[in-house]
């Protein structure tokens, strides 16, 4: 059979219907639209993926902001080991991306990587805030919950990486190219100022803020680790 026959055999499938005819009559599945945000074509749900991404790069630069900082101050580690641990960190959240891409692609799909991966990403971030708690143990339990908690941070901000722009886009229907269009430009945007306000919050937070007799990494860790908690939420 050619490829011309093979077409013809599969446009036999269809019955074609003018437009006084009633059509047949059947169980079929009726595809649900999305609500959309005032009447408009946006699907409500990119509103809380916008959120959602503002406090996700919120919580990742915030807290990267102040890293080498509580490595030489709080751990008392040289200028070489937490540089070498810092740039170890980041390789790492730009490794983790591509275990996400196969998570979505071969086995659980977008929607359930990004809610796995954020729970991951929320409990490492609150180990890293508990970790910075000078009274809780001596030095080599704070290295332990802290590098736990950057590695759980690494997992899960690199396996929601390839996810989430995706998943956002997905929301759209075909014919709707100009508004998704406009929601990666707010969408990338959200990005930006959510990384750019926390590099300004977070060292005011670490140095301004004392707590428990010195400079508060608690407090510096644990504000993005509540804009993470918040984005799950969303």
């Amino acid at each position: 059979m050619n490829a011309f026959q093979r077409n013809e055999s599969k446009e036999t499938l269809f019955t074609f219907i003018s437009a006084g005819d009633d059509p047949p009559k059947g169980d079929f599945p009726v595809q649900k639209k999305s609500p959309k945000i005032c009447g408009s074509n946006y699907p409500l749900s990119i509103a809380f993926i916008v959120v959602n991404e503002f406090c996700e790069r919120f919580s990742y630069y915030g807290m990267r902001a102040v890293l080498t900082l509580y490595f030489l101050s709080f751990f008392h580690w040289d200028e070489n080991l937490s540089t070498a641990v810092y740039h170890a960190f980041s390789a790492l959240c730009y490794f983790t991306p591509v275990i996400g891409a196969i998570m979505a692609d071969s086995w659980l799909g977008k929607y359930k990587t990004i809610i796995y991966l954020s729970v991951v990403y929320v409990i490492g971030h609150l180990i890293k805030s508990v970790g910075a708690i000078p009274s809780l143990g001596d030095q080599a339990v704070h290295v332990i919950l802290s590098m736990i908690g950057l590695f759980l941070i690494a997992l899960g901000t690199g396996g929601i990486k390839p996810c989430v722009s995706a998943f956002g886009g997905d929301q759209f229907e075909e014919e709707h190219t100009s508004e998704r269009n406009k929601f990666f430009s707010i969408f990338y945007l959200s990005i930006n100022a959510g990384s750019l306000i926390s590099t300004f919050v977070t060292p005011v937070l670490r140095g301004d803020v004392k707590c428990f007799g010195e400079d508060c990494y608690a407090l510096a860790f644990g504000v993005p680790a509540a804009l993470m908690v918040l984005a799950l939420g969303e």
